[in-house]
């Protein structure tokens, strides 16, 4: 490959938990009043003030915290078709372009839709399918709730269903996660993964009637505890009782009698937040699925321009390699005579919409290069190139291998820390200026890391020697090499 230089180098806890089911033991008691009657009281209303004060948000408390409306939904909805229509710009015939288009449309007509998707989830055999029976029987704005039942989460399986049914359940308005005891470590990073998409939840400790009151307040607070978050418990299926009746005549008859379902807490809250922010949930969602596309849509139009942006950052690391192996320098002095290239920092900024002036590229190409020798990045690739330089006799005997290599190889990271750094910026920002040094560091060091592995390390410098030796060379060296022997 011949490589012309026809642009212009620039070298260089504790939650405290209150439980209350201790009341519950007071029912059939006398409270007597005297001196500890008086102090049961004041420790009961401190505890019962503490209580409030350190309580755990509602569903509706949970919603406020979600600055959302239409205006700031329609904006990020203008905001994602801005990504779509740089990727057909870009990319005319992307096969993704169609489907993009279909979904980012129909966000718009979500805005305005009136049905509420409630998702039900959780693990096998937690009463997924029996709570929305009794749901539907019992919640009276069933009119306008769809309730959905996902698939089982946390199955043995060893694949990715759990991502996929989580990622459907993000498209829910509101959730409902089912449990029947304390969180497995599975359970506690699903709820977080959802709370980090801004997903509205109940946490619902269904199947309490199965434990002992003091287990099932113990478990309860541990729920509330651990999650920071509104927990109901409920009995969508109690269990049956044995019910007793003595006869006048002095028989006695037994018969087994199922309790009604104990859902009146969960009904209650899940009715209010349906009712009083109905529209707000759906705006939310909109919102939520906005920030989906967008990443989706970017997602492409970053893969199409790195498959543009590859081929110049291999021109240029090829073209650093070859100015350093002419002009060999000592090591510390390779990043500021050959390694970062101005020009290469104005052709990727030119395609990800960075543009930048010649001064602007060549203040960049300086500041990484001051990072990369301020980082050690410098000395680490040069001695690592070194070792495998020495491996390797035949070539490692060449005056300024090891220069052109790790100049080579320099460009290289910048490059793919350019890379990166953009695909983190907006799309369409017209302005090569404000660049975020911290950021850049970030980058560098996580992209260094990447490419030190020894077996990429070793197929680099193999093409590196390629490229700077000819065949002839190699082979008289070679020669040299066995007459010595």
């Amino acid at each position: 490959m011949v490589v012309k230089l026809q642009r212009p180098i620039l070298v260089g806890g504790l939650g405290l938990s209150f439980s209350l089911w201790m009341l519950d033991s007071w029912h059939d008691s006398v409270v007597q009043v005297g001196e500890f009657g008086l102090l049961s009281a004041l420790a009961i209303g401190g505890g019962l003030w503490l209580f409030q004060k350190n309580r755990t948000k509602n569903s509706l408390e949970q919603l406020d915290g979600m600055v959302v409306d239409r205006a700031t939904v329609e904006s990020a909805i203008t905001k994602t078709e801005t990504v779509i229509n740089q990727l057909a710009q870009e990319a005319k015939n992307h096969p993704a372009l169609q489907t993009l288009t279909e979904q980012v449309a129909q966000l718009l007509l979500e805005l305005d839709r009136q049905e509420i998707k409630v998702a039900v989830t959780g693990g096998k055999s937690v009463g997924k399918s029996t709570l929305i029976q009794v749901l539907k029987q019992n919640l009276e704005t069933r009119n306008f709730v769809s309730l959905e039942e996902t698939a089982p989460l946390f199955r043995e399986a060893a694949d990715n269903s759990d991502a996929a049914i989580l990622t459907e359940v993000a498209k829910s308005d509101f959730v409902l996660f089912l449990t029947n005891g304390d969180l497995t470590d599975s359970e506690f990073q699903a709820l977080q993964q959802l709370k980090a998409a801004n997903q509205p939840i109940i946490l619902v400790f269904n199947k309490q009637d199965q434990y002992l009151a003091d287990e099932s307040a113990s478990v309860f607070s541990q729920l509330k505890q651990r999650t920071q978050g509104n927990v109901v418990a409920t009995a969508a299926s109690p269990i049956c009782i044995k019910v007793r009746k003595h006869e006048a005549d002095g028989s006695v008859r037994e018969w087994m009698e199922q309790p009604a379902p104990n859902i009146q807490q969960l009904t209650q809250q899940l009715g209010e937040v349906l009712v009083q922010q109905g529209q707000r949930l759906v705006w939310v969602t909109t919102m939520r699925k906005t920030g989906l596309l967008k990443a989706e849509a970017k997602n492409w139009l970053n893969g199409t321009r790195r498959d543009r942006a590859t081929p110049i950052i291999e021109q240029y690391q090829w073209i650093a390699a070859a100015a350093a192996f002419a002009n060999p320098v000592p090591a510390l002095d390779i990043l500021a005579t050959a390694a970062i290239n101005a020009q290469m920092v104005m052709d990727l900024g030119n395609i990800y919409q960075q543009k930048f002036s010649l001064e602007q590229g060549q203040t960049v190409a300086g500041s990484m290069g001051s990072l990369m020798l301020k980082l050690g990045l410098v000395e680490l690739s040069t001695n690592a190139i070194s070792t495998v330089l020495k491996s390797n006799a035949v070539t490692f005997v060449a005056g300024g291998v090891v220069q052109g290599v790790s100049a080579a190889y320099l460009t290289r990271v910048a490059g793919l820390s350019l890379v990166e750094y953009f695909q983190q910026q907006e799309i369409a920002i017209d302005s090569g200026t404000g660049l975020n040094l911290e950021n850049l560091r970030q980058t560098l060091q996580k992209v260094f890391q990447q490419n030190q592995q020894i077996g990429f390390l070793q197929g680099f410098v193999k093409q590196s020697v390629k490229r700077l030796l000819p065949e002839v060379q190699q082979v008289e060296i070679v020669g040299v090499q066995k007459a010595v022997g």
